[in-house]
């Protein structure tokens, strides 16, 4: 690879994304048990959209029908006004690039390789593996900060680490559309939180449009434009964290006692649970300890 690509690549400017992805009246589910029943869903363009709800209710299967890895039942996942399904393969892995929960990938396969299959959609029989595809792949590492591993095998790599090469993948596909499925999963807070950095901080530099799941009620309100709220196949909810999370909101979807206070860090909404231990104090004022003499 020159200098001047891998400079050129790394150093490009974002562009202004403008693809429009969602859903028109879509079933989907497994077999007879249908898990999303007629759903309706425009994703807002260049922002970072996360979609929450409790075990079951359909986030995983939603996010996998909007990748076209699962097709629905009834209903179309639309991309630009289109039925993804009647789009040819390479066409949307172009525009759409997805990371399924505990992506799994040949043994001893190295960082560099896994982050090349990122370049197959580029690729046919007239258009082999070129110098861009190669700087692309070194701007995806240099991206993610993980060029001085691209020699390691990805079975070597700690979660964190690992979780960042899926990512690189991702991001070499070039795509305007990234989805994630809970990348944060088995990952410790800290590294979970270096990964949704990383996340914010490619959506900021490259323009991307995201939309991940999140488990994380209090990290999917800090690092989200806007929330997806979902309740048994159905979207509860969607908008801005600071307009849709309330107390009530907790306890229709999650069935959680909650306060929602400011968080001290980002001023957004931050959700404090309260359990069967601890007993509101005044309408409104902290969650105090039952024995607490304060």
């Amino acid at each position: 690879m020159t200098t001047e690509a891998a400079t050129s690549a790394a150093d490009a400017k974002p562009v202004p994304h403008s693809h429009r992805l969602g859903a028109d009246t879509v079933t989907l589910g497994y077999g007879d048990r249908v898990i999303v029943d007629g759903l309706t869903l425009d994703i807002a363009p260049g922002v970072i959209t996360t979609v929450i709800g409790p075990n079951g209710c359909g986030k995983s299967t939603l996010l996998r029908s909007l990748g076209r890895l699962l097709r629905p039942q009834a209903g179309r996942v639309l991309l630009d006004g289109k039925a993804i399904s009647t789009m040819k393969t390479k066409d949307v892995a172009r525009v759409i690039g997805m990371l399924p929960q505990s992506p799994v990938a040949p043994e001893g396969l190295t960082v560099a390789d896994l982050v090349a299959r990122g370049r197959h959609p580029h690729q046919s029989w007239f258009r082999q593996w070129s110098a861009a595809d190669e700087a692309e792949v070194f701007a995806a590492l240099e991206q993610t900060g993980i060029a001085d591993l691209a020699d390691r095998a990805l079975d070597e790599l700690s979660g964190g680490q690992r979780q960042r090469a899926w990512i690189s993948m991702a991001l070499a596909q070039g795509t305007d559309i990234l989805l994630l499925d809970e990348p944060t999963t088995y990952l410790d807070l800290a590294h979970a939180v270096d990964v949704l950095d990383l996340v914010d901080r490619l959506h900021a530099d490259l323009g991307r449009t995201v939309v991940m799941v999140l488990h994380d009620l209090n990290l999917a309100i800090r690092y989200s434009d806007e929330l997806l709220v979902m309740r048994e196949g159905r979207i509860v909810a969607h908008g801005r964290p600071s307009d849709i999370v309330t107390v009530d909101l907790l306890r229709e979807v999650f069935d959680l006692d909650a306060s929602v206070l400011p968080d001290p860090v980002s001023g957004r909404p931050m959700v404090v649970p309260i359990g069967t231990r601890h007993v509101r104090g005044r309408v409104g004022g902290p969650v105090m300890p039952e024995n607490s003499t304060v």
